[in-house]
Order: structure tokens, then C-alpha cells, then sequence
């Protein structure tokens, strides 16, 4: 239960912009805090070296003095009385064969070579007992008779430090980063919790249970006052939906059963003329407006059906591999009439969950569009196949096509392209296929199929099903 969470919520965490603010923070202070860290060791270790220096300095003056006054016999003494004392001063006084005249070194470091500079050299010295090799700052100088004066001072507790901070250091930015990136994602898993909330409330609303709110938490926080807002976003969008049914209903109710008894009177008017008469011509004509109204006022309510979300209650297992055997057998004669090969691609059975009535009339309109554009001769298939991501209807036709450019706008109601000014049609077929595909949380393409027009209709092999209206999940 434990991984399945962890690898739930590890890659959307990695994803959220709250994690990536965190991470560059973190970053940021991590290196700060090492720039920072490096300055302060790097100038305290320069101030160090410059106390210990002045120091040396001193003493180097003083001894001088000695030497200047008192021989290299005041000189030795002076060495010899100073290097009684323990602690960091380290002194050596030779001759000019190197030989030791006075000081708590036993000889002379080989890597001390340069006169009158300070450096850094090793040197054995006995700590509690045992020999060990330590570190010193001084200052070397050749005195006149040949003589040779080493002052220093022993460095190892700075060498000591140098060596702890360089050790801690990395280990210090390390645990920053881990807790750092530990905090962004305990906070990160919030942020995208909450936001998870907010995601599927608006899925819900997309998918058309407009009743869906987003819960609320005792915090009232910026996501609160967001959900309150989207809350009430959603209430307004809820009561426009239902005035538009409502109006949909009206319209249904005021003007659809007119139009019907206007066709009729009109056919019973046709069926009293003489067959001759002129004015049989213009009720033919009246009779075919009024279909075309008819037909414009179904698409519309379908398309309002669709994008309303209503008919979602109705989808079931359909076999859409038949449903496409059906509608096509239906579209047989048409095609045969205008001399088109009209095809369906053997399949097996493919089952989705959606509803039946729809998606035929979506399909209908594909075929009639493609028949309708393919010239004679010509050929339209019709093929349902199974994708690793779902199932594909597809109709393709040999017709001249739709622009590129212009793919995007024939979905939507009522737009017609240039070639097509001339033919009949309303315009809303590809707008009641798109708002189908999208009930079903479908996808339509259109591509080329070289020549002609290629529809994909490509439906998920999961849909996400909306959860009861006025359910409310934490």
C-alpha cells in the first residue's frame, strides 16, 4: 500500500512548480551558505596568518636586537631562554655549517632554503611521547657571520580547523539539500493535493455533473479563497446550463411541433395540387426549407445534448465494430447512387462504454460528409481498430480535403468552408461530431489522407466516469 502511494504521488510531486521553487531555494541556500562559509574560513584563516606573522615579526626584531648588542653568544642565550617555554613558538639558531647552536628544534627543516620570507614547513616534533610530523609559519634569516635564525610558529590547531571544515562542509550542504528536498516534497504533496481536489471538480464539471463543488478546509488559506471563487464560478455556470436546457426545452416545445405541423399542412397542400401546377414547384421548395430548419433544430439540440453532459447517463457497453456494420449498411444505397465504393474494414469486437445514439448520428455525419465531397468513382472507408491507448473509428474518403489551416475551425457551429458554399449541409455536422468526442472524452482528428479527408474519432480505453451529482470527495 505504501509503494503504490509512493509512486502515486512521487512523479506529480516531481512535476509541481511548488517543488521546483522549493528545489531552487534550496540550491540557492546551499551554495550561499557555502560561499558564505568559504569567505569566513578564507578570511579568518588570513587574519590568523597575519596575527601569527606579526608575532614572528616581533620576535624576529627582538632577537635581532640581541644579536646586534650581545653577539651570537647573547644571541644563543636569548634562544635557549625562549624555547624553555612551551606552547606554539618554535625557534632555531645554527651556524654556517647548519650545525644547532640553541632552540627546540633538533635541526634544520630541509624545505626552509629562503632567507628573510615567511613560509610554511614540517617538522617533527614529540607530542605526549610519540614523534609526529606538524605544520609551522615562520621566518627564516642569515645573519652576519654566516649564521642562520629560524622563528615559527606552529599551525597545526589551524591546519586542524581547515581540515574539520573541509570535512563537515560537504556533509552540512548534503543534509541541507536532503532535508531541503524532503520539506519541498511533504509540501509539494500538499500543494498538489489540493490542487488535485480543484483538478478533478473541474473535471467533473467538464464531463458535465455541474453540481460538483470543490471542498472546503478548515484553513482558509489561498486555496480555500481559489475554491470559493471556483465555487462560485461553477453555481453560476451551473444555473446558466439549466437556463440554456431550459430554453433548449422551450424552443423544443414552442417551435419544433410547429415547424412539423407547417411540413405537414404544406405535403397535405402538394397532395390537393395538380401535379402541373405551378405552384407545386414553390410548396416542394417550402417543404424542403422546412426540413432543412428541422434538420438545423435536431443537430442543435443534439449538440446541446452532447455538450450538456445529459446524455452521459445513458452510456452502456456498445460494440462499436457493429455499430459501425449498421450505419454504414444504411449509407450503401447513397453511396452506390452516386457510384462511390463505400467499405468497412473487417474488425473484431471492439467495446467501449458510450452512448449508441450518438455516436451513430456522429458517424452518419462523417459518412455523409465524405460521400457527399468524394466524386463519383471514388471511395470512402470505414474502419474500426483497436489502439494501445483505446479504440479508433475512422473514416476516410478520396474527396478533396480540408485545408490544414482550416481543420481547426470547420468543428466549430455553423462554419462552412469556400468549396462547400454551393452544396447543402448547415454546417454543424463536424461541430456534433467534436462535441460527441468530447461527452465521450474523445478525441477527433483531422488528417489527410492523400488524396481526401481522413476523420479519427479516438476513444480512450478508460474514460474517467464523473462521480454522482452532489458528491463531494475529500
Amino acid at each position: 500500500m505504501r509503494g503504490s502511494l509512493l509512486r502515486h504521488w512521487a512523479p506529480g510531486i516531481l512535476r509541481t512548480q511548488a517543488f521546483r521553487i522549493v528545489l531552487i531555494y534550496v540550491f540557492v541556500f546551499a551554495v550561499s551558505a557555502t560561499v558564505l562559509v568559504g569567505f569566513t574560513y578564507w578570511h579568518t584563516e588570513r587574519s590568523l596568518d597575519a596575527q601569527t606573522d606579526q608575532i614572528i615579526e616581533a620576535e624576529v626584531t627582538g632577537l635581532v636586537e640581541q644579536y646586534q648588542r650581545l653577539g651570537v653568544m647573547g644571541l644563543a642565550q636569548a634562544v635557549a631562554g625562549r624555547s624553555t617555554h612551551e606552547g606554539q613558538d618554535l625557534y632555531l639558531l645554527a651556524d654556517s655549517q647548519g650545525r644547532f647552536l640553541a632552540g627546540n628544534l633538533d635541526k634544520w627543516p630541509p624545505s626552509v632554503t629562503r632567507a628573510n620570507e615567511f613560509l610554511e614547513f614540517e617538522y617533527a616534533r614529540r607530542v605526549q611521547g610519540t614523534l609526529a610530523t606538524r605544520r609551522a609559519r615562520g621566518m627564516a634569516l642569515l645573519l652576519v657571520g654566516g649564521f642562520e635564525l629560524l622563528v615559527a610558529r606552529d599551525v597545526a590547531e589551524r591546519d586542524l580547523t581547515r581540515q574539520l571544515l573541509t570535512t563537515t562542509l560537504p556533509w552540512s550542504v548534503i543534509m541541507m539539500l536532503v532535508f531541503g528536498l524532503i520539506g519541498g516534497a511533504l509540501m509539494s504533496r500538499n500543494v498538489l493535493r489540493r490542487l488535485d481536489l480543484i483538478n478533478r471538480t473541474s473535471g467533473e464539471i467538464v464531463a458535465g455533473n455541474f453540481s460538483h463543488r470543490v471542498p472546503l478546509t478548515a484553513a482558509h488559506d489561498e486555496f480555500d479563497a481559489l475554491a470559493e471563487n471556483l465555487n462560485r464560478m461553477f453555481e453560476r455556470i451551473e444555473r446558466l446550463m439549466k437556463g440554456m436546457r431550459e430554453v433548449a426545452d422551450s424552443v423544443a416545445h414552442d417551435l419544433r411541433t410547429p415547424l412539423n405541423r407547417l411540413r405537414n399542412h404544406l405535403e397535405e397542400a402538394q397532395r390537393r395540387l395538380d401535379p402541373l401546377s405551378p405552384h407545386a414547384a414553390e410548396i416542394e421548395a417550402a417543404i424542403a426549407e422546412t426540413d432543412g430548419l428541422i434538420a438545423t433544430f435536431n443537430a442543435l439540440l443534439l449538440i446541446a445534448e452532447a455538450d450538456s453532459g445529459v446524455a452521459r447517463g445513458a452510456m452502456a457497453q456498445i460494440d462499436l465494430a457493429a455499430v459501425t456494420e449498421d450505419v454504414a449498411e444504411l449509407y450503401a444505397p447513397l453511396a452506390e447512387e452516386k457510384n462511390i465504393a463505400l467499405g468497412v474494414l473487417p474488425t473484431g469486437v471492439l467495446t467501449i462504454e458510450g452512448s449508441r445514439s450518438l455516436i451513430s448520428q456522429a458517424l452518419a455525419n462523417l459518412i455523409d460528409n465524405a460521400i457527399k465531397y468524394t466524386p463519383a468513382e471514388g471511395r470512402v472507408t470505414i474502419s474500426a481498430s483497436e489502439t494501445p491507448s483505446g479504440v479508433d473509428l475512422t473514416v476516410a474518403d478520396s474527396g478533396p480535403g480540408i485545408p490544414a489551416a482550416d481543420r481547426a475551425r470547420v468543428v466549430e457551429r455553423f462554419v462552412r468552408l469556400e468549396a462547400s458554399r454551393n452544396s447543402p449541409g448547415t454546417g454543424l455536422g463536424l461541430s456534433l461530431v467534436a462535441a460527441v468526442a468530447r461527452l465521450h472524452q474523445a478525441r477527433l482528428t483531422l488528417d489527410d489522407n492523400n488524396p481526401g479527408l481522413k476523420a479519427t474519432i479516438s476513444f480512450p480505453r478508460n474514460p474517467q466516469r464523473p462521480q454522482k451529482k452532489g458528491a463531494n470527495s475529500e
